[in-house]
């Protein structure tokens, strides 16, 4: 089993499609980390041999992949809500960031609507 960056890759994918399954990688980067090592990105995780999962280790360390990239993001967002910007309210509240309209959609951002039948009254009952 290749286990890059502490990410288990798929045995039966292409390198190039597996190392999409390490965080911070996508299918571009992860072409250029192929290239670098000089590995065929036609050939299946399962038949790598050790010396090209080295190689690809090696190559994947120079990117900022995983926990650093997650625990980097997560500052960026925490710097923003604590300094006040406009963008950290907008995290704070769960609303779109940049800019998008929210009198409708922004449904992922915002949730399931909630139901606003509280004020409605029943209708008469006939006598």
């Amino acid at each position: 089993m290749a286990r890059i960056a502490g990410v288990n890759i798929p045995l039966n994918k292409r390198v190039e499609v597996g190392l999409t399954y390490v965080h911070g990688i996508g299918p571009s980067t992860a072409s250029k980390i192929v290239a670098d090592a000089g590995v065929d990105p036609n050939t299946y995780v399962k038949d790598l041999t050790d010396d090209e999962v080295v190689k690809l280790r090696e190559a994947v360390e120079s990117y900022e992949v995983e926990g650093d990239l997650r625990r980097e993001r997560s500052q960026n967002i925490k710097r923003l809500s604590e300094i006040g910007a406009y963008r950290g309210l907008r995290h704070r509240r769960g609303l779109p960031v940049r800019g998008q309209r929210t009198k409708t959609n922004a449904r992922s951002r915002k949730g399931p609507r909630r139901m606003s039948i509280a004020g409605r009254r029943k209708p008469p009952t006939p006598k």
